[in-house]
């Protein structure tokens, strides 16, 4: 039985806290400024160099960016886009070991027409984060996010993949050809500075958008009835406009500024979202699903204090741009709960994040290969990841599919009880009437192409036809080939195995 007076109480030893006053813990003199973990105290010197080399080691481990490669930089103006814009300005200096050796650019994506910001607060913010961008001396394309709604059909259709050799053998011959070819041109940097200015400024006066479009943008989000529709929404169509802009330019590699933190967060979040089929895609460092254009995550290892750290003590810039969900509760969307979740469970517990992160590299995901004449139609319309709905019948999603059968069936059911508009009168209700065909939802004709996550988002819009044209065009032309498909099917050859005799 437990007592509650004993005298052993009063000797329980205390754990002292660390504290900034110990020394460094690599280099044994200065005195730490910092701890990152619990023990892991550094100088100013040493973190530095050791936050450097953790953003190089992260690229020549991978060794998927080749010497003189085009790679669009994706900057938000937050925090880890602006460190991860940093990163890659230290490593393309002259002086700087291990030598970042490819051709960056900068996009910047205007979310303010979705935000509540008018037009004088997303002036600012361009003019804020184009000063920020004009003195790294990279092209930058500053794109609003209407500009989805001239999109063309080409957008959505599959891209085969760069072929590039992977071996570390060929990756290393064409890092030394590349130092070859600059010592014997030298250099020419003032040539190159100069170019990239003008691309720079041209490509910030080509983007720009019309009052209609600002309008269909407004009426698309406002037909999404909750903000976690609404934010997994804006994130696909944010990557929309990133893979054209990365295409157009030629731009091979997209680097992305994800975390640590907000990659455990947004593993959790897609779990939730029933984007299990996507996690390895969604949260690894490479993610080729776009064929042509690869995403990649080269902050992936560093958390979200380590980010802070470094950004305070080595003055880097950022923007603060209130997004969809700043200032919004915690259980306002799926998103900002799975955040608070995390957040709070990592402030008691450190090693939270890095244990859910962990966890999300040794997810794979076992698909069937796929030939290239069903490519386009193995693919989600909206997240172009493989579809994940052809499933089994002992399956959670057979079920939630059995349940919309019934409840569709028995609404049929009553509506033939009810007396329509046109019942008995003898006459055509017209278009719009309850006979006409168009009253029959877009989203019905979308489920089929769709993933299960993205058909949980479609579920949640009022109205299914705002959709930017490209993403209808496109799902009108998957339906014809799938319709035409089925017309022929008895005349097709089926690659089954047949027998040799």
């Amino acid at each position: 039985m437990c007592q509650v007076e004993e005298e052993y109480e009063r000797h329980l030893e205390k754990k002292s806290l660390p504290a900034v006053s110990k020394k460094c813990m690599k280099c044994k003199d200065f005195t730490a400024v910092l701890i990152i973990r619990v023990g892991d105290a550094f100088c100013r010197g040493c973190f530095k160099e050791y936050f450097i080399h953790k953003f190089r080691a992260m690229l020549g481990k991978n060794r998927v960016i080749f010497p003189g490669e085009k790679v669009l930089l994706a900057v938000s103006g937050g925090s880890a886009s602006s460190c991860m814009l940093a990163q890659v300005q230290e490593g393309l200096s002259g002086d700087a070991p291990k030598k970042l050796r490819f051709m960056p650019g900068i996009i910047y994506i205007d979310e303010g027409g979705v935000c509540g910001q008018n037009a004088e607060e997303r002036e600012k913010a361009v003019v804020q984060l184009e000063s920020i961008f004009r003195k790294t001396g990279f092209p930058y394309y500053i794109v609003p996010l209407e500009q989805v709604f001239t999109l063309p059909d080409s957008v959505l259709e599959p891209v085969c993949s760069r072929e590039q050799p992977s071996s570390s053998t060929s990756y290393k011959a064409a890092v030394d050809q590349h130092i070859r070819r600059e010592v014997t041109r030298g250099h020419g940097e003032a040539a190159v500075e100069e170019s990239k200015d003008a691309l720079g400024r041209l490509c910030l006066e080509t983007f720009t958008y019309k009052p209609e479009h600002k309008l269909a943008l407004e009426g698309l989000f406002s037909s999404l009835k909750t903000l976690t529709a609404k934010l997994d929404m804006l994130h696909t169509l944010r990557q929309h406009l990133i893979l054209y802009i990365a295409r157009i330019n030629g731009y091979s590699k997209v680097m992305m500024g994800d975390s640590c933190t907000r990659l455990a967060i947004k593993l959790l979040t897609n779990i939730s979202l029933g984007r299990g089929a996507a996690l390895s895609a969604d949260t690894a460092f490479s993610d080729s699903r776009y064929g042509d254009v690869v995403i990649l995550r080269p902050m992936r290892d560093y958390s979200s204090k380590e980010i802070g750290f470094y950004n305070r003590l080595f003055k880097v810039q950022s923007v603060f741009i209130p997004g969809l969900d700043t200032k919004t509760a915690d259980k306002a969307s799926i998103q900002r709960l799975t955040e608070s979740f995390v957040v709070k469970l990592q402030a008691d517990f450190p090693s939270t994040v890095s244990t859910v992160y962990r966890t999300s590299e040794k997810l794979h995901t076992a698909c069937p290969p796929q030939s290239s004449s069903t490519e386009a139609a193995a693919k989600c319309l909206l997240c172009l990841c493989s579809l994940d709905t052809k499933a089994e019948e002992a399956t959670a999603f057979h079920a939630t599919l059995m349940s919309e059968q019934l409840s569709r069936r028995t609404l049929e059911e009553k509506g033939q009880s009810d007396v329509g508009c046109c019942q008995g009168q003898n006459q055509a209700c017209g278009d719009g009437g309850c006979c006409s065909t168009s009253k029959v939802p877009v989203a019905t004709d979308l489920k089929s192409l769709l993933c299960y996550s993205c058909r949980l988002t479609v579920k949640d819009m009022t109205a299914p036809d705002s959709l930017p044209p490209y993403i209808t065009s496109e799902a009108e032309k998957r339906q014809r080939r799938a319709a035409m498909k089925t017309e022929i099917s008895e005349f097709l050859l089926e690659d089954d195995g047949a027998d040799d005799e």
